[in-house]
């Protein structure tokens, strides 16, 4: 198969791109500068220069695939809302590419926000989806809506393994700067994990099953309390553990305290993904990371 992945560089996509070629597919990958386009072209995929703003060269890129992995995500917060309607964009252009066929969209997201208080569960819709920037799931269904062949693969909060630059080493940084490793409240709100490995062979397993489903849930660890975290970087830093008001955490505080516990129950039986990778805890309970 000839797949195309945006973000074919990224933290998530990287993964995806060798776990795919490993498997024997195809793969165009969709990178911004020089030095990531000769790091794809070392994996042997096929490099495509160009942004989530150069639709043309999306187009042309989906067109030509058998399916498309959309994981690019500008993640400076700064600009929030202006990246998330980059993404709805790019979504709405590469399932346009798709539109009249039988071939398959996967989209990026996550199980945050999705039920919280609650175990989320792969059937649950983004109910407060409309209130939150990102609109990759409304996009995704909009395209299935035209027909596009359309799945969504939520990933945990934690997409963690060495060389991880997501949520837990901002965690670690915010410790490091104000001499304290915080959590929220009584630190029993829960988030979910995945171990990066896992989560892309998940997508691999989407392509190959057929993606039946509106969304999966890349999750292994299904509910970790954040005040657990918080233990494992303040003993590394040797730091003490206290609590603090969302504030404390600067523009990350809107995430500390959500609580995003979340089942792949159903996704596992479906496609027989079963996460091999060390557990949340586990992994951040390393030097490694602490040096990154």
């Amino acid at each position: 198969m000839k797949v195309f992945v945006t973000g074919a560089t990224g933290w998530v996509g990287s993964a995806v791109v060798d776990e795919l070629i490993g498997a024997g597919h195809q793969v165009t990958g969709l990178v911004r500068s020089e030095d990531r386009a000769a790091l794809l072209a070392a994996t042997g995929a096929e490099v495509i220069r160009g942004t989530l703003d150069d639709h043309d060269t999306l187009h042309r890129a989906a067109a030509a695939a058998d399916a498309v992995i959309h994981t690019a995500f500008n993640h400076d917060f700064s600009k929030f809302a202006e990246n998330c309607e980059q993404d709805r964009r790019a979504i709405e252009t590469l399932g346009g590419a798709l539109e009249g066929s039988d071939r398959r969209l996967v989209v990026t997201s996550g199980v945050g926000m999705l039920a919280p208080g609650r175990l989320a569960i792969e059937t649950e819709t983004r109910a407060l989806e409309p209130s939150f920037p990102r609109k990759s799931e409304s996009a995704a269904t909009a395209q299935s809506a035209r027909g596009v062949r359309t799945t969504c693969i939520r990933l945990a909060p934690s997409v963690h393994g060495l060389g991880d630059h997501g949520f837990i080493p901002i965690l670690i940084g915010i410790a490091r700067e104000t001499g304290v490793s915080a959590y929220v409240g009584d630190g029993q709100n829960r988030w979910s994990g995945v171990h990066r490995l896992d989560a892309a062979r998940l997508y691999r397993l989407v392509l190959e099953h057929g993606a039946t489903e509106a969304a999966y849930h890349a999750v292994a660890d299904e509910a970790v309390p954040f005040k657990a975290i918080a233990d494992v970087i303040g003993r590394h830093l040797g730091l003490p553990v206290e609590a603090r008001d969302a504030t404390h955490f600067g523009w990350f505080g809107m995430f500390t305290g959500l609580d995003m516990p979340a089942s792949s129950a159903r996704t596992r039986s479906l496609l027989g993904w079963d996460p091999t990778g060390p557990d949340l805890l586990s992994d951040i309970d390393q030097p490694g990371y602490f040096t990154m």
